[in-house]
């Protein structure tokens, strides 16, 4: 049974850094790409980073040079390593599980979100 459990969010300022991290447990970590996911209030989910099991990386254009994510396949652990953060990062963000297909990964097993308010 897949559990995801994200921690480390809270409220910052303009300017702030926070590290979110996300715990896995009933799946062979190592083998599996995760995800960082956010949703805003009013908007869509939207994809935030990625990292294969390889650790190589990838970030949406908006958060790309600000934010860091990684992982310990020893803890099972992901993280989102989030710095110079703007109000518009404000949204509840999520950690995903990716299924390796034939030609693409979906991102599946979400865990249950934490939330992040960049605000003065």
């Amino acid at each position: 049974q897949v559990q995801l459990v994200e921690s480390g969010g809270g409220l910052v300022q303009p300017g702030g850094s926070l590290r979110l991290s996300c715990a896995a447990s009933g799946i062979v970590f190592r083998i599996h790409a995760m995800a960082w996911y956010r949703q805003a209030p009013g908007k869509q989910r939207e994809l935030v980073a990625t990292i294969s099991t390889g650790g190589i990386t990838n970030y949406a254009d908006s958060v790309k040079g600000r934010f860091t994510i990684s992982r310990n396949n020893a803890q099972n652990t992901l993280a989102l390593q989030m710095n110079s953060l703007k109000p518009e990062d404000t949204a509840v963000y999520y950690c995903s599980a990716g299924i390796q297909r034939p030609t693409n990964v979906i991102f599946s097993s979400w865990g249950q979100g934490t939330q992040v308010t960049v605000s003065s």
